[in-house]
Formats: C-alpha cells, sequence, structure tokens
C-alpha cells in the first residue's frame, strides 16, 4: 500500500473544475454474437440492452463527478434529440453545462458501439459508428464560447482541455481559454489530438498525449523509456510547458518537467478488457490531484492506478475513490512490499484507521507452514479489515525453541507469509513477545489459538482496556510444525 497516495485520495476534496472540448453521447448495444448471418459474412448479434454514457469532455466531467468533484463543462452540441438527451445526463449529475452552446448546423457527436457476448461470456466491442461532424464551429459561435469560458474561469480552480479533433478545439477558442486561465493564476492540462501541429496547445501548463499522439507530434519513435523521455522533453521545450506527461499503456507514464525533473512511473499489470476512456480518466485524476494541491509525481502515480481500472471495465465508465483507495490498500502491496518495519507499519495502520478500517493482529514463529496456518490466518483476517502478522525474529525463535530452531530464516518465513491473501502485512520482532508491536500498532483485535486462555495471551488486557478485543480462533486438529518435522527427520 503506498500511504501518500491513500493520504491523497482523503485529501481530494471538492474542486472546482472546468472542462472544455468535444462533448459526446456514447451509446451502447449490447447483446449475443449468436452466429454468422445467412445473409453476409458477419456476426449476427441479438441485442437485449440498450444505454447511453457521457463521452468526450463530457465523460471527462462526469469521471470527475464520480471523484467528487465540483464540475463545468464547456462545449458544443447539435440541436437535436441526442444533445437533449446529453444535457438531461449533465443535469442529473449536476454538472453546470451553461457554458454547453447549442449549434443548429452540425449534429451532436454520438459513438454508437455494439458490443457482443460470445456464448454469454464476456461482452467484446464489435464495431463503432460515429455520427459527427468535424468542421471548426463558427467564428460566432467561437466569440460566444470565448466569452462564457472566461467567465466560468472565475469560479474554477483548473482547467481541462478535452480535444477530441471534432471542432471545438480551435485555436481561436485555446488560445483564448489558456490566456484566460494564466491571467487567473490557474493551471491548465490537455489531452490534445492525434496530429503533428500542437502549436494551439502552446501555454498549457501541461499536457497528456498517448504514444502514438505524441509520437506524430514530435516525429519520434516511442519504442523505449528513453525515447518516451526524450518525445516529452522537446514537447515541453517547444509548447513551453510546466511538464510534458506522455501515457504509454502498459508500461505507464513518462514524465519530463520544467525543474529538470526526467521519470517514467510504471503501471501494475491489468486484465484489460477495454481501453475506451482510459485517457480521459488519466486526464480528471491528475487535474483533480493537481488542483488538491499534489505535486505530478503523485498525481501522476494515482492516475496510473486510476487507468488501470478504468481498462478493467467495459466502455466509457466512471472510478470512485473507494474504488481507488481499495485497489490501494488490497492489490498495491504484493509479496515482499507486504513486509514492513515497525515505524512503517505504525504510518499504514494510522492511514488505515482514518479511513475508518479496523485492525486486527495475530504473531507467531510460523517456521513451518501447514494447512492448519491457513486456516488460523484466514480466520483472523475475517475479524478485520486487514490482518497484520507479528514474526518472531530467528534470535526470537531459538530463545524460545532451542538452537536448532528456526527451519526458515526470518526472511524466507515473513515471504511466505506475505504471499497469503488473507495476510496484508509482516512485521518482524525482536523481542521474546510481541508487546511492544501491539503497543505501537494498537489493533482492534487481537487474535490467538483457542488452545490459549485468553488471560495468557500478550497484550489481551492492554487491547482490551481501549476497546478492543480478543479473539480465539479455532484449533484445528492434526496440524503441528513439531510433528511435521517429525515426520520430516528434522527434530
Amino acid at each position: 500500500m503506498s500511504a501518500d497516495l491513500i493520504e491523497l485520495v482523503r485529501r481530494l476534496g471538492q474542486p472546482r473544475i472546468l472542462v472544455v472540448g468535444d462533448v459526446m453521447l456514447d451509446r451502447y448495444v449490447w447483446g449475443d454474437a449468436e452466429r454468422i448471418s445467412q445473409e453476409a459474412p458477419v456476426i449476427l448479434l441479438h441485442a437485449d440492452k440498450r444505454e447511453e454514457r457521457l463521452g468526450g469532455a463530457s465523460s471527462v466531467a462526469s469521471m470527475l463527478r464520480a471523484l467528487g468533484a465540483q464540475v463545468a463543462l464547456a462545449g458544443v452540441v447539435g440541436a437535436d434529440f441526442d444533445g437533449g438527451r446529453l444535457r438531461q445526463q449533465l443535469t442529473d449529475l449536476d454538472i453546470d453545462h451553461d457554458a454547453v452552446l447549442v449549434d443548429p448546423d452540425r449534429p451532436t457527436t454520438v459513438k454508437e458501439r455494439y458490443i457482443g457476448r460470445a456464448q454469454h461470456r464476456h461482452p467484446q466491442q464489435m464495431i463503432r459508428v460515429d455520427y459527427e461532424t468535424r468542421q471548426p464551429i463558427s467564428a460566432t459561435l467561437e466569440g460566444q464560447l470565448h466569452a462564457i469560458i472566461t467567465q466560468q474561469m472565475r469560479k474554477a480552480d483548473m482547467v481541462l482541455v478535452s480535444d477530441y479533433d471534432k471542432g471545438v478545439c480551435t485555436p481561436k477558442v485555446l488560445e483564448g481559454a489558456l490566456a484566460a486561465a494564466r491571467s487567473l493564476g490557474l493551471r491548465s492540462l490537455a489531452d490534445p489530438i492525434r496530429g503533428k501541429d500542437y502549436s494551439k496547445y502552446h501555454g498549457c501548463s501541461a499536457m497528456t498525449p498517448n504514444r502514438l499522439e505524441a509520437g506524430l507530434a514530435t516525429g519520434l519513435s516511442l519504442h523505449t523509456s528513453a525515447e518516451a523521455l526524450d518525445a516529452a522533453s522537446r514537447l515541453r521545450e517547444q509548447l513551453d510547458l510546466e511538464a510534458a506527461i506522455i501515457t504509454l499503456d502498459k508500461d505507464g507514464m513518462a514524465l519530463v518537467h520544467r525543474d529538470g525533473r526526467r521519470q517514467v512511473f510504471p503501471t501494475r499489470p491489468r486484465q484489460v478488457y477495454d481501453i475506451t476512456g482510459a485517457g480521459d480518466m488519466v486526464l480528471s485524476v491528475l487535474g483533480m490531484a493537481l488542483a488538491a494541491g499534489a505535486d505530478y509525481e503523485p498525481a501522476i502515480r494515482l492516475a496510473n492506478i486510476a487507468g488501470g481500472l478504468e481498462v478493467e471495465k467495459i466502455g466509457v465508465a466512471t472510478v470512485t475513490r473507494d474504488e481507488i483507495l481499495r485497489d490501494l490498500l488490497h492489490n498495491g502491496a504484493v509479496g515482499s512490499q507486504k513486509v514492513l518495519d515497525r515505524t512503517r507499519l505504525r504510518h499504514e495502520a494510522e492511514s488505515r484507521r482514518r479511513l475508518g478500517q479496523r485492525l486486527a493482529f495475530t504473531n507467531g514463529c510460523f517456521d513451518v507452514l501447514h494447512a492448519g496456518h491457513v486456516h488460523y490466518l484466514q480466520e483472523a483476517r475475517a475479524q478485520a479489515d486487514l490482518l497484520v502478522v507479528g514474526l518472531n525474529s530467528d534470535a526470537s525463535v531459538r530463545a524460545l525453541k532451542g538452537p536448532d530452531r528456526p527451519v526458515n530464516s526470518e526472511e524466507a518465513r515473513a515471504l511466505l507469509l506475505a504471499a497469503l491473501q488473507a495476510v496484508d502485512y509482516v512485521s518482524v520482532f525482536e523481542e521474546s513477545t510481541p508487546l511492544a508491536l501491539i503497543q505501537a500498532l494498537r489493533p482492534d483485535v487481537l487474535v490467538k489459538g483457542a488452545d490459549y486462555r485468553k488471560e495468557d495471551v500478550v497484550g489481551a488486557a492492554l487491547v482490551e482496556a481501549y476497546g478492543g478485543r480478543v479473539h480465539l480462533a479455532q484449533f484445528h486438529e492434526g496440524y503441528s510444525t513439531t510433528r511435521t518435522l517429525q515426520k520430516l527427520g528434522a527434530a
């Protein structure tokens, strides 16, 4: 778990963020891909559900709302049914759309996706149909949009540009918006188009092109981390950015900052179902974190988490703070990352408590893991939101069990415990008892085996004195480390 990211999520607050860009409506048709049509060599989709979601810049706005931000959206829709549907969704989500103007000469942009399930299994996108025009908005609309964007900025904490090249983010609109942001001291973050000319983004605080977009804009090939950093450096210098951030799909993100920082932030491997919306999610979380006062490094790390959660979903979907926190808490630490010293573990425990979580604690030598240990630890974990295992050091085990023990080193024992799903953290203690560790952590539940009496459990009186409880876990007959070692001829 990353305690600093947990803390960042906790203090995101409710910043007011203005999103400028191409608003869209995403429509999904779901069904079973049953067979090949008799009329043509195409899949026959037996549709059973239709739904609509906000897309493009309006998707960014909805993602920000799901994260707890106050949001205003600026863009253009058509004077049509789809434009009305889009506006209604914005109203339902309490997104300020006073700056979404109506152009009777253009259709509302709609992306219609057909999602098929093969033999009722996991759905996959089959085809997308777009209804749109890419013509730039008129000079009259440019002037109206500039005026209302400037008005909205006076109430904003951050400005995001979501440019899908549908005609709203013209050079004139962006020039005026970015100049207004600078004059008001607002940061601006842009997700750019796929193209060779990025001059209209000059003066942004930062931008987030993907690998392909950055390659086209710089004329560079981005196959390695070094090449990605070179491209980011070129973009930062050419456009006078505070920071250039290039998203590198499964390889994470590359950052080049005006202060000289050059770093690639890896991301955790994910089960990717649909990359749709991942860029919007990165833009949203970066904007949210920066608006909350975070530096670029933690903001990027948090955006990596949220982007990873997004690709695990079908279509453009939102991610909540709770989802991010659950991912950080339960999946962020693996293997040896779960093994913490007492000081770090105390900080982690304090972070968890601020989130309203309860801590269970148990301890032991765990010299040779067996099924009885697994049953015991699963029961211990079920008593609270996380389980910390205090592990006797090698010296402590020798003092308790004699010079021939432990069989396995403390490093090996800690790693094996950390590999168990029921165990959230492991901490090695040198003392003969875990009392000092219990005093440092103040667990809500102290767990020992039912072969103990409660009055004999080290730390029981302390835990009950501050309102915690002692749980005696079921004893499973037939499992014993000593017996196992005797069978192996080791004791």
